[in-house]
């Protein structure tokens, strides 16, 4: 595996990891993208909302998003826009319980759900025979796709043919506890979390909120209705078994994993780690700069570090 230090050339106006993190959130708009939503069935009767970009190419993106995003997030509407612009067609997805509408489920999402990624690959392989699909991920979104690719392993579609995952949380336990330090951000996705299991709550007597106002971490709330609802023993068990740290290794397509060395919500510790360096196939690249899914670009046609990296990655291969 290459492992270096690619030069992000941030711009002197975000001087730190926050700004890096923050302004796009809050300041980037992406215009000129009309997506075809469709409602596709899950093997257990649930359902997941598809947001498509098409123009009868051969080729396909499909995108992930990160915790609490959905397919209207900034970076995800920059990075169909670089690819749909550079004559992909593209396939963005909300998570269980993203889109607008409440899943039917007792079940969400979570970082190791590779089982819907599963269902949106074979789906739109039955749409058209494309000739190459390459996977994209974002923050939990790339946790995702990396565990699904280790996972499938030599197994892998043929059709798949590169991936690139950028601010990646390896190891889960270890970015739970980064992203616990700053207490805004950690509060901003506790909030919205516990506001999804109250209005679950109301179609599902089973799922009991009492006590819910109490919880204070991401911790307490992986504890307390993460892992029992998705069948794990608690909090640091569903940390371990999916944290896609332990599934590089057996990843056989050509893969860009870009985490920023100043990122707040990762654990760095974790790039040193010997499953990382045992696999030809991944290319991990450590840019000083870019904050958590940042890697702002003024003047650049409207496009980000990181949709230029990945459109130069995926070309490539």
């Amino acid at each position: 595996m290459d492992v270096v230090s690619s030069q992000y050339p941030r711009p002197p106006l975000l001087f730190n990891r926050h700004l890096e993190t923050v302004y796009p959130a809050l300041f980037r708009k992406v215009h000129g993208i009309s997506y075809q939503r469709e409602r596709i069935s899950t093997p257990d009767e649930d359902f997941l909302d598809l947001d498509w970009l098409k123009q009868e190419s051969n080729k396909l993106v499909i995108i992930s998003h990160g915790l609490e995003g959905n397919t209207q997030r900034a970076y995800i509407r920059g990075m169909a826009k670089a690819f749909y612009t550079a004559g992909y067609d593209i396939l963005t997805w909300n998570y269980r319980g993203c889109s607008e509408e409440m899943n039917r489920q007792l079940r969400f999402y979570h970082s190791g759900a590779t089982d819907d990624l599963g269902v949106v690959v074979e789906h739109a392989l039955q749409q058209k025979n494309y000739t190459s699909i390459s996977l994209i991920g974002f923050s939990l979104g790339g946790n995702l796709t990396l565990k699904y690719l280790g996972e499938m392993g030599q197994n892998a579609i043929s059709k798949i043919t590169s991936a690139v995952a950028f601010s990646v949380p390896l190891s889960l336990e270890g970015s739970c506890t980064s992203i616990s330090k700053y207490t805004v951000y950690a509060q901003r996705f506790l909030r919205s979390l516990k506001e999804k299991v109250i209005t679950k709550s109301r179609l599902m007597k089973e799922l009991d909120v009492n006590g819910i106002g109490k919880i204070s971490s991401l911790l307490e709330f992986d504890d307390r209705y993460t892992a029992p609802i998705h069948q794990f023993s608690n909090a640091y068990d569903y940390y371990n078994r999916c944290s896609s740290i332990h599934f590089v290794d057996k990843i056989q397509i050509p893969t860009l994993i870009v985490n920023a060395k100043n990122d707040p919500f990762l654990d760095h510790s974790v790039n040193t780690a010997s499953s990382l360096h045992n696999n030809e196939m991944i290319r991990f690249e450590t840019p000083d700069y870019g904050g958590h899914v940042g890697f702002t670009l003024f003047n650049q046609n409207g496009l980000y570090w990181s949709e230029l990296r990945a459109l130069k990655f995926i070309n490539n291969v």
